[in-house]
């Protein structure tokens, strides 16, 4: 009788690697059970490993200073509000570590959904505290669960910019953020961020090629230009220069509506949503202003 062999099952990269951080989560001394995934996939554990390797580049590297820090509820939801820049935008993983390390709260980042599809990255983004941008999810987020949520209403289009367009913020979209947090009864707390656009500054794009990969856009960047030669073509595209971050935290715009309404006013929604744009991008004019040069601040 011939003899047949057990057929092998071969795990994917990702598999390996969520197994991996789960199980160096479930070893470690402060976990109290197996898994500590919620409900929007996000792992305290995990981001405690992300928190140990960011915060040197948190810390050192980008130097983030805050001003205002404050003025950010120390419980409750509120939906955090920001410029985005950088053709791999560092704004998110600075504002994330840190408001976490200062004030000890978690941050879920709304994302498209396109980042939960990568291979490997979408399921690590998605631990790190990613969550895909879409109504339901930032109110249980801020309604229910009472936590902070970051989103970027420029989308897209704020970090495929090209650097002679730094820091002129783009339309912010139709106000869906500004609905959403009318109807989970939250705080909207603009922050403007500046350093982003000088870490990774787009040169050009090129659009067939994004076209043929089916991403967002396909930059060729300065990072790509400099370190290349030094660094080989994969440090080099996803290595960020030193430039020095700045965040203002403004004042928190409060809406005098119910929550939970069906339908709110599209005049006002939409009014609110320059307004902030606006006062978001004043104070990049004014903190670019008072900067001496990107990389000292």
């Amino acid at each position: 009788m011939e003899k047949t062999s057990k057929p092998t099952v071969r795990k994917s990269t990702e598999t390996k690697i969520v197994q991996l951080v789960e199980k160096s989560n479930s070893n470690s001394s402060n976990s109290i059970r197996t898994s500590d995934v919620d409900r929007w996939g996000r792992s305290e554990s995990t981001r405690e490993i992300t928190r140990k390797i960011f915060d040197p580049i948190y810390s050192k590297y980008f130097r983030a200073e805050w001003d205002g820090l404050e003025k950010i509820p120390a419980k409750g939801g509120a939906l955090l509000v920001s410029n985005h820049a950088g053709a791999i935008p560092p704004d998110a993983p600075v504002i994330m570590h840190g408001i976490e390390k200062e004030l000890n709260r978690p941050v879920y980042g709304l994302a498209d959904f396109w980042f939960r599809t990568l291979p490997v990255g979408g399921t690590l983004w998605n631990r790190a505290g990613g969550v895909t941008a879409h109504p339901s999810n930032a109110y249980g987020i801020l309604h229910e669960d009472q936590q902070l949520a970051l989103v970027f209403p420029e989308g897209v289009k704020g970090p495929s910019k090209l650097y002679k367009d730094r820091y002129q913020l783009r339309r912010f979209g139709r106000g869906g953020f500004v609905e959403i947090a009318m109807r989970s009864g939250v705080p909207i707390i603009p922050l403007a961020v500046v350093g982003a656009e000088e870490a990774m500054p787009i040169l050009t794009r090129i659009s067939s090629l994004s076209k043929l990969l089916n991403v967002p856009y396909f930059p060729i960047t300065l990072n790509q230009v400099l370190l290349t030669p030094f660094l080989g073509p994969i440090l080099g595209t996803l290595a960020y220069l030193p430039a020095k971050f700045k965040i203002r935290v403004l004042e928190p715009v409060y809406f005098d509506v119910p929550p939970d309404q069906p339908r709110y006013s599209k005049t006002r929604i939409l009014d609110e949503s320059e307004n902030i744009r606006t006062r978001i991008q004043d104070a990049i004019f004014d903190m670019l202003a008072h900067r001496k040069n990107p990389w000292f601040g």
